[in-house]
């Protein structure tokens, strides 16, 4: 038995609850990985939550160009091409956040981080989708041009939404490895 392991790792583990429970308490949510990651892009995007979550509408835009559009959160370790649809006449946006576009190699550590941010329209995307015979659902496959012309950060190529200097700053402070 390796005790000098388990005592660490039991001293780290109460760290981390210790900081879990500091952060639960800034956003008023258990901290999960969906409520944390809805709770930052309710702050960053100024998004009105559904209370409860769980629904394929996890909230709507409250103002900017998209003000009263429904809007799925998503946040992913990584950027692997996948995306987690939902089929609801109701959903019109999905927002997806992700770490870095490199592969993890197994059993190595994914940090929680912001990288990129993708805006897709959720009717678009799924007509586009089964026009070329895709599966839509649990890790849809979505194919790179999608995902190009969809990013609001850190490179802005999305056709009608532009992320603002304080906005684009805020999530800034989430990357895997922060600007210099």
């Amino acid at each position: 038995m390796d005790e000098n392991g388990l005592k660490s790792v039991a001293m780290l583990l109460q760290a981390r609850g210790e900081i879990e429970a500091r952060i639960a308490d800034i956003v008023g949510r258990p901290l999960a990985h969906g409520h944390l990651s809805d709770w930052i892009a309710a702050q960053v995007f100024d998004i009105e939550l559904e209370p409860g979550g769980g629904h394929a509408v996890d909230g709507w835009f409250r103002s900017g160009p998209l003000a009263g559009r429904t809007v799925n959160i998503k946040h992913y370790t990584r950027h692997e091409g996948l995306l987690d649809m939902v089929d609801s006449d109701e959903l019109e946006h999905y927002l997806v956040m992700t770490g870095p576009r490199t592969a993890a190699r197994p059993g190595t550590h994914r940090p929680w981080s912001i990288d990129h941010v993708y805006l897709f329209d959720a009717f678009e995307l799924s007509e586009a989708l089964r026009a070329y015979m895709r599966r839509i659902g649990v890790a849809t496959s979505v194919r790179a041009e999608h995902w190009h012309a969809a990013e609001v950060f850190p490179r802005a190529a999305h056709a009608g939404y532009r992320l603002s200097r304080v906005q684009a700053a805020a999530l800034e402070g989430f990357a895997s490895a922060p600007a210099r």
